[in-house]
């Protein structure tokens, strides 16, 4: 048995299927291991950094160990962008980076790297195999450390170890199960505070994974009314009586409002980033399994290291009974207002007029089955998914909703539908993520997976337009020159289908949707479609007033008659 024998089999005794990546000739003693055992799939992208993803989609809609591998140099650098974004999303990926012959480290060699310094940032394990000897050692550490610590291990191994024979024993690993939860003391500081407590908020993250019972008995028991922050939409919107809204750049008014107005907030599993979205003067009790990140967004006063499930669990039975409901009902009131305002702003409206996407979003809702997974491309995809997808406990929404890169939906979507061959998945991807990536359909079609990618086509990065005009700049070098994405499909083998008006909507997607195979809706939305954060700053409002005085008097009024045509009722609420 070589070490890449060893390695294939210790993958397979772990409940490993698949590697994504690129073969080169420093991999090549692990991709003929592969072959030769013909137990695991070796999954071809036509970009490594697209077999990160895809191993963090995997990762991510399954909770096991995704594994990914690249050869040497330019090879598994080009992993780098999609191991940050599986790292910060906190889902267990192994990395096989491929090295240059030992012998030639630090002479300069042809593709010379040094990939465990420029990995480590990005992993919470990332280790060079110096001798053979080593291997077998570092890889279960490495595998390990991905599904313990949540994150993302690289080991580095140099192409002619892959072809060494060591005796080796093959041990499987797989993540252990424990229970987590505060020390008794903690327990009683908390629930001291909340028992006295007039007014309790909860702030729901990704960490409620699993937890959507004890989340809900413990919103009831306070009469709390629930903001979730966007990774945690998935698990906590869902049969949830308490439930009103998102906070944050893309949240509700309502989610705004409940943090604003309450004086405890109790944070649930979420490093929820944005500080000025924050109450200013209430008292803060988190938890989260992870003890370095509570307090380094907010000053926290009773802190509780543990897991949601666990702890919220173990507080329960201290907590009284007999809350007033007049916060919560105020709350969800104010919550059933704005989804009313913001279901308006969705109605497709009559055949001939121009698709918003908004009832882009909406429709794909409607007619997308009662499981699927959608992956939303960073900017307008993710903002318009976050307010118009209903999640129901079964469907999943994955993104790059920390690190916040472009390009992430169809490599994502390629992990998870090669996970779940039988489940529907489909991306919103923007018109410049898309491109950026476009190859990967190509990946689509090799390795025929069904699937459905859905384009906002509105020709302009355009979340970076809405920041140029919260900022009062002129929108520049944002504009951009697409072919028609159907066509592109079509040329390359997939379904394609365009959508210029609303009413071609339903029809488009039905076909789509309905195809044993890839297929491509390209969508024509509106550009210029404005999202109104849920709290407006001056500073945000004269910038608007500002790129709109830029804008007239550079010549590029079009633009805001364009803004204005399609957001009356946006405008209005901006410039008053």
């Amino acid at each position: 048995m070589t070490l890449a024998d060893h390695i294939v089999a210790t993958l397979k005794a772990s409940g490993v299927s698949r590697i994504y990546g690129l073969p080169g000739d420093s991999l090549n003693g692990l991709t003929d291991a592969l072959r030769r055992d013909g137990g695991i799939t070796w999954q071809h992208v036509r970009h490594e950094e697209a077999a990160a993803f895809a191993a963090a989609g995997e990762a991510a809609v399954t909770g096991e160990l995704a594994v990914c591998a690249a050869s040497c140099g330019p090879g598994n650098l080009h992993l780098i962008n999609g191991l940050f974004d599986a790292q910060r999303s906190g889902v267990p990926v192994l990395a096989i980076a491929a090295h240059i012959p030992r012998a030639e480290i630090g002479t300069g060699f042809f593709q010379e790297t040094h990939p465990q310094e420029l990995f480590r940032e990005c992993s919470v394990y990332s280790e060079m195999v110096s001798v053979p000897e080593q291997l077998p050692g570092v890889l279960r550490i490495a595998m390990r450390a991905a599904v313990e610590r949540r994150g993302v291990a690289v080991i580095v191994v140099p192409g002619e170890v892959f072809g060494a024979t060591v005796p080796a024993e093959v041990t499987p690993v797989r993540p252990a199960r424990s229970v987590h939860r505060p020390a008794e003391a903690d327990l009683a500081a908390a629930a001291e505070l909340l028992n006295g407590a007039e007014r309790v908020t909860i702030l729901a993250g990704a960490g409620c994974e699993g937890a959507h019972g004890e989340l809900t008995a413990v919103a009831g028991r306070l009469q709390a009314p629930i903001v979730h922050a966007l990774r945690g939409k998935e698990f906590v919107e869902y049969d949830n009586p308490y439930d009103v809204g998102m906070t944050g750049l893309l949240g509700f008014p309502s989610g705004y409002r409940a943090m604003e107005h309450c004086d405890v907030l109790l944070m649930l599993g979420t490093d929820f980033p944005y500080r000025p979205f924050y109450p200013a003067h209430a008292k803060v009790v988190q938890v989260d399994v992870r003890g370095e990140r509570v307090g380094r967004r907010v000053p926290v006063d009773v802190p509780l290291v543990g897991t949601v499930k666990d702890t919220v669990a173990a507080l329960l039975p201290r907590l009284t009974d007999g809350r007033d409901g007049e916060h919560l009902d105020r709350m969800v009131e104010h919550y059933r207002r704005t989804r009313r305002r913001f279901d308006a702003l969705a109605h497709s409206g009559r055949a001939g007029r121009t698709l918003h996407p908004q009832a882009l979003v909406a429709a794909v809702d409607r007619i997308a089955s009662e499981d699927a997974v959608f992956l939303a491309d960073v900017g307008t995809p993710t903002l318009w998914s976050a307010r118009y997808l209903r999640m129901n406990g079964r469907r999943r929404l994955i993104g790059s909703f920390n690190h916040g890169t472009m390009a992430n939906a169809l490599p994502q979507a390629i992990g998870v539908q090669a996970a779940q061959p039988g489940r529907q998945v489909v991306t919103f991807s923007g018109d410049g993520g898309l491109a950026m990536l476009l190859g990967e359909l190509l990946t689509l079609r090799q390795q025929r997976l069904p699937v459905k990618v859905v384009v906002l086509n509105n020709e302009a990065l355009a979340f970076v337009e809405l920041e140029m005009k919260a900022d009062g700049i002129v929108n520049y070098g944002t504009g951009l020159d697409n072919p028609n994405f159907a066509e592109v499909a079509r040329s390359v083998g997939l379904f394609g289908v365009r959508v210029e008006t609303a009413g071609e909507l339903d029809g488009a997607l039905e076909k789509a949707f309905a195809h044993d195979g890839p297929a491509v809706v390209d969508a024509r939305v509106v550009r210029h479609e404005l999202a109104i954060p849920p709290k407006v700053s001056v500073a945000q409002a004269s910038g608007f007033a500002l790129w709109a005085t830029r804008s007239i008097l550079g010549g590029a009024g079009d633009d805001v008659l364009e803004v204005a045509g399609a957001n009356p009722r946006e405008v209005a609420t901006e410039f008053a």
